[in-house]
């Protein structure tokens, strides 16, 4: 689905807890995150550190989004 969306001139970037298998299908922009329950948290943290957490992965896809690229790739 993300490549057919990015044929339409939408940029997008796949946040995902295993990188290989957004290689495989063919997304773009890559953007690992913490693990596969919780892909975009860590409730093990309190919720100040979580906050932050969650923050910098956004922040992180948001640069990724505005980042021009030619081939896939992972914004570590």
């Amino acid at each position: 689905m993300v490549k057919e969306i990015e044929k339409t001139g939408i940029p997008v970037v796949h946040m995902c807890t295993v990188v290989p298998i957004s290689l495989t299908v063919g997304a773009n922009r890559i953007v690992p995150t913490v693990a596969i329950p919780h892909p975009l948290g860590n409730p093990s943290l309190a919720p100040e550190e979580e906050y932050k957490l969650r923050k910098q992965l956004v922040d992180k896809a948001f640069n990724a989004l505005t980042t021009p690229v030619d081939a896939q790739t992972v914004f570590e």
